[in-house]
């Protein structure tokens, strides 16, 4: 696949209908990964720990179970976030690779964003619409609900559609080198022995 293609199958409107098919099948986080290698496998495993983190909120803010249980779902929470993390840094590095060669314009912008932290947005965007659509064809709730809800859903939606034209944009002008990003690392000290101060406790 040329840089042309590549760019080409990255556009917001691939990513989101990914994202959105994903979701679609309710054992989305059991299933067999269906990209093995590349960019789209990063995106796709970010999305997996995306949805596993999600789930994982949710359990832990229930109030009839017991703190064993809400701590092995704090846990859980800090390796799907972490590896969420690692997943967004690998779609940028697929991403700066075909762009390490092109000529940066004198003028051009430092996106205070990376095109892999947008994806990860986006597909937590994703998961924000399906949860609010869900909330629009409940049965149990009253008319004034479910017409809050679809007016919070109309939002969500424009706000991942405008995502994804923030994120096209930026696409295109690195191709021409009138914008560029730099990968930062997210450096999570919460999960690091050495650097977050209760793990270094337990260590003496």
């Amino acid at each position: 696949m040329n840089h042309t293609e590549f760019f080409a199958d990255i556009l917001a409107h691939h990513i989101m209908a990914f994202h959105d098919t994903c979701l679609a099948q309710d054992d989305f986080t059991q299933r067999p990964k269906i990209h093995n290698n590349g960019v789209w496998s990063w995106i796709e495993t970010n999305h997996f720990n995306n949805a596993s983190l999600w789930a994982e909120e949710d359990l832990a803010r229930r109030t009839t179970v017991t703190g064993d249980e809400i701590a092995a779902n704090k846990r859980a929470i800090d390796g799907f976030n972490q590896a969420r993390n690692d997943a967004t840094e690998r779609v940028d590095e697929e991403i700066l690779i075909r762009l390490v060669d092109i000529a940066r314009q004198t003028n051009a912008r430092l996106n205070s964003e990376t095109a892999g932290a947008m994806i990860d947005r986006m597909s937590i965007m994703s998961l924000k619409i399906k949860a609010m659509r869900a909330q629009t064809l409940r049965h149990d709730v009253t008319d004034n609900h479910i017409q809050t809800c679809q007016q919070k859903l109309a939002t969500l939606q424009e706000q991942r559609n405008d995502l994804g034209v923030c994120l096209n944009e930026l696409l295109t002008d690195a191709q021409t080198g009138q914008a560029y990003y730099k990968i930062y690392r997210q450096f999570k000290m919460y999960n690091d022995k050495a650097l977050n101060p209760e793990l270094v406790k337990e260590t003496k």
